[in-house]
């Protein structure tokens, strides 16, 4: 089986083809940040958007940003062209490789950088009409959340812990208020009103959180941001997640108990209808969106 074509440092190769340095910051220290895009036949959801978020999280960690922006998607595309189709692209950029390992941050490395795409699984359609089932759990995570790092043990424990209860995802909460899930950000519904949690350094602020925010506006559904109690998402008329992968999706069951009626709810309808019109939009685009 051929292997897929990867960009690494530079250059386009198979990706087993690949070789990191056992000293690399990322392998090391998991000194980096990466990125995920969705592609729809070929062309990024909100790219531009996703690689300003990268260039923040660099900034947050004294990483010198390898690309601009413009550079970012140049780089992607030509990527794209070994890809066709709706494809995932995952970008993960770490420090380096130094001469000797040391937590200390040294000056002057070349940032490794490595780009590959594999297929985008979007929600399946029984996932939409049925919705997914959550566990909970607190949130021990760092207080830095708005960085993507590529750091990501919390993460994938909290995530561990919903595949081992047969759920979805892991909504998580800290001090008795929602942050986000392991992969997700969440949203929760009570009557007509979306409520999100502040956009703040205890969460990923997500692309499609924002898109999200753009499409209510556009579509006449009311949010408002704001902390979100442990006891409202226990009341909730309707839970939802959202990410690049996931778009949004309702939450019908949290730890074994029905959310609202136990079936994706009419805000959530809504919203997800507001969100396949725009993938369709962007479909029939003539220019790439940047």
């Amino acid at each position: 089986m051929t292997s897929p074509i990867a960009h690494f440092n530079g250059e386009f190769l198979p990706l087993d083809q690949i070789r990191i340095s056992p000293l690399d910051r990322g392998f090391i220290f998991g000194d980096g940040v990466y990125e995920v895009i969705p592609v729809y036949e070929g062309r990024m959801l909100h790219g531009r958007e996703h690689f300003e978020r990268l260039a923040r999280s660099c900034a947050a960690i004294q990483l010198d940003n390898p690309h601009t922006v413009e550079e970012w998607l140049a780089i992607t595309r030509k990527l794209l062209a070994y890809h066709p189709g709706n494809q995932s692209v995952y970008i993960h950029v770490t420090r380096g490789v130094p001469p000797k390992r040391d937590h200390v941050i040294p000056k002057g490395l070349k940032p490794t950088v490595m780009m590959l795409t594999y297929p985008l699984a979007s929600p399946s359609r029984e996932q939409v009409e049925n919705g997914v089932a959550c566990v909970s759990a607190e949130d021990f995570r760092w207080k830095k959340c708005h960085i993507k790092s590529i750091s990501l043990l919390g993460n994938v424990l909290a995530r561990q812990a919903s595949v081992e209860a047969g759920a979805a995802e892991t909504l998580m909460f800290r001090d008795g208020f929602l942050t986000e899930a392991s992969a997700s950000n969440a949203f929760v519904v009570k009557g007509d009103t979306v409520l999100a949690v502040p956009q703040d350094n205890l969460i990923l602020l997500g692309i499609t959180y924002q898109l999200l925010e753009k499409l209510a506006k556009s579509g006449t559904v009311k949010l408002e941001v704001r902390p979100v109690s442990r006891a409202e998402v226990a009341a909730a008329d309707e839970v939802w997640l959202s990410s690049s992968t996931k778009e949004v999706l309702a939450v019908t069951t949290l730890d074994g108990k029905p959310v609202g009626t136990g079936k994706p709810g009419p805000v959530f309808k809504r919203m997800h209808a507001l969100y396949q019109d725009y993938k369709a939009k962007l479909a029939k685009a003539d220019v790439v969106p940047a």
